[in-house]
């Protein structure tokens, strides 16, 4: 049931890729609850997805842009104002991509000038986002900026290799970019930490099907989904939230807080 939490607010929307990815839920479900947007990936990630088809059950219009190139994300604000006829009021960074763990390398045994891509693309192209909106001043007052993360940042996970870096220095960025941004604009700034989730990214992952059941296993409430996450943003965006800001929320079922579960205890005794 839609309640029109997001009536009138417009935005932009990094990282669609496909109906599982979770920008794609999110902008199904900004749509719903009236909401404006506009829909960016890289060129290399669209030709891979379908996001023009969802834009086009969104009434949006998709703008190709590399996230870590200045004068990409200059384009798409500019351009994406002009669509939607004056400035914004949200931003989603659902961006994230390892070529060491694409190709399988070691943490023992990482190609740098790949590392330096993981930090540039899931990790300094946050930055660069904020940077670029705020130069071109196109943020509404009480606007929301969102990331979306993951605990490997603040805890080990052997296959999540240097992303868990790059999700540190995103989780960072938000913080000292939601501190400037709040007294400028009262815009905030935060990062959601999801489930471990089947996206096309995620799956990627080295035994990802094994640590999902765990994941979900040491969770009371169980992994929360991609749908659930989708509710959780669009709730960041609207107005019901004004006063949060500098967070990094954890959407994971309790996984975060717990020791240990009686479920994993029963898996053990097996």
């Amino acid at each position: 049931m839609a309640y029109n939490l997001l009536k009138g607010k417009k935005g932009i929307i990094f990282g669609a890729l496909d109906e599982r990815s979770i920008a794609w839920k999110v902008a199904r479900k900004a749509h719903e609850e009236g909401a404006e947007f506009t829909l960016t990936n890289a060129p290399i990630a669209m030709r891979m997805g379908a996001i023009n088809e969802l834009a086009a059950s969104c009434n949006a219009e998709v703008i190709p842009a590399d996230a870590t190139s200045m004068e990409d994300l200059e384009q798409l604000f500019t351009k994406s104002a002009e669509i939607l006829g004056g400035k914004i009021d949200f931003i989603l960074h659902s961006i994230g991509m390892s070529p060491n763990v694409r190709k399988k390398k070691s943490y023992g045994d990482l190609n740098y000038d790949w590392f330096h891509k993981t930090l540039d693309i899931s990790g300094i192209s946050f930055h660069r986002v904020m940077q670029t909106a705020e130069k071109l001043d196109v943020m509404n007052e009480w606007g929301s900026i969102l990331a979306l993360t993951y605990i490997a940042a603040q805890r080990t996970f052997p296959d999540y290799s240097d992303m868990a870096q790059a999700k540190s220095v995103l989780e960072s960025i938000a913080r000292s970019y939601g501190y400037r941004f709040a007294k400028s604009k009262n815009v905030r700034v935060n990062t959601i930490s999801q489930s471990p989730t089947l996206t096309t990214a995620g799956s990627g992952e080295g035994g990802f099907d094994a640590f999902m059941h765990y994941a979900d296993k040491m969770s009371p409430l169980g992994n929360a989904s991609a749908e659930d996450c989708a509710n959780y943003v669009v709730m960041m965006f609207s107005d019901l939230t004004r006063m949060v800001t500098m967070q990094n929320l954890m959407h994971d079922g309790g996984f975060s807080s717990s020791g240990i579960t009686e479920d994993i205890i029963e898996e053990l005794k097996k």
